[in-house]
């Protein structure tokens, strides 16, 4: 089946893309850190900081939804009640960066951000609820219907 390829493909993608976040962010944190910019009146050290550490928070964010799809790949099984809106959640993150990636990077960055988007949103639906076993157990069970079942 296709779904344990398509989740280590998302897990690699998700684990480059914080490594690429914590870069970029950490770069913008160095740039305003060294030129001493300020936005509106705001400190630029608190500016350098919040910068790391929206990088940090983002990058270990998208490392536990990677962890989250190799688990499910290398187990493949699927997400349980915490990882599934996790992941969830990843997907919509992608969505909303998509739109704005529109209008600040470029077509570019939406096509990466939708394909990234595809994957997760095939991951969630290629490990969704197997409703087979229930399906086979309707099915092995005699039916008890008109006046002859009694």
């Amino acid at each position: 089946m296709v779904r344990r390829p398509v989740a280590w493909v998302a897990a690699i993608v998700l684990l480059v893309e914080a490594v690429g976040f914590v870069f970029v962010n950490g770069l913008m944190a160095t740039v305003v850190d060294n030129q001493q910019m300020s936005l509106a009146g705001l400190d630029p050290d608190a500016m350098s900081t919040g910068a790391w550490s929206a990088g940090g928070a983002l990058g270990l964010y998208l490392l536990v939804c990677a962890g989250l799809l190799v688990r499910a790949a290398t187990t493949d099984r699927g997400f349980g009640r915490v990882a599934k809106p996790v992941v969830i959640s990843c997907a919509v993150l992608h969505g909303v960066l998509g739109a704005l990636a529109v209008g600040l990077v470029g077509w570019t960055a939406f096509l990466f951000m939708m394909v990234v988007l595809g994957l997760l949103v095939l991951t969630l639906v290629a490990y969704g609820e197997q409703r087979e076993p229930a399906a086979k157990a309707a099915d092995a069970a005699p039916a008890e219907t008109g006046p002859s079942a009694a």
